[in-house]
């Protein structure tokens, strides 16, 4: 992936104008987090979820670059958007499961999810 996310524009917030660099970049902010979280056993199978669902949506969108039809972009993007979605799902279930966790980060990051979902479905809708 020589397309390499060292150097690229930002808004007035910080945050990458392509969605592809910042679904990488909230990706490892998910990580980040789950790496620093201390949880029970119980909760294990939602912070595996959070990750892997976290890390699908820039994982599809950077397949959907290198869809060959329009129709398997689409998809791609489609998938990603569910992803986003799902991701917000995990990070409101620990929110309101886990008692000893930041809960200003967990914020900060449906947030952000959010707003990523909001901006894959935009490009979908706008790609028609």
């Amino acid at each position: 992936m020589e397309e390499v996310f060292e150097e690229f524009e930002v808004n007035e917030e910080g945050k990458p104008y392509n969605i592809r660099h910042r679904a990488f970049y909230f990706s490892r902010e998910v990580i980040e987090f789950v790496k620093m979280s201390r949880y029970e056993k119980v909760f294990y199978s939602m912070f595996d979820q959070l990750v892997r669902s976290a890390t699908s949506v820039g994982a599809n969108l950077a397949e959907g670059k290198a869809g060959s039809t329009r129709k398997d972009w689409k998809n791609y993007f489609l998938i990603a958007l569910k992803s986003a979605n799902e991701t917000k799902y995990w990070l409101c279930l620990i929110r309101d499961t886990m008692d000893e966790t930041d809960k200003k980060k967990i914020i900060e990051l449906i947030n952000e999810a959010d707003e990523i979902s909001n901006i894959i479905a935009s490009i979908i809708v706008k790609a028609g």
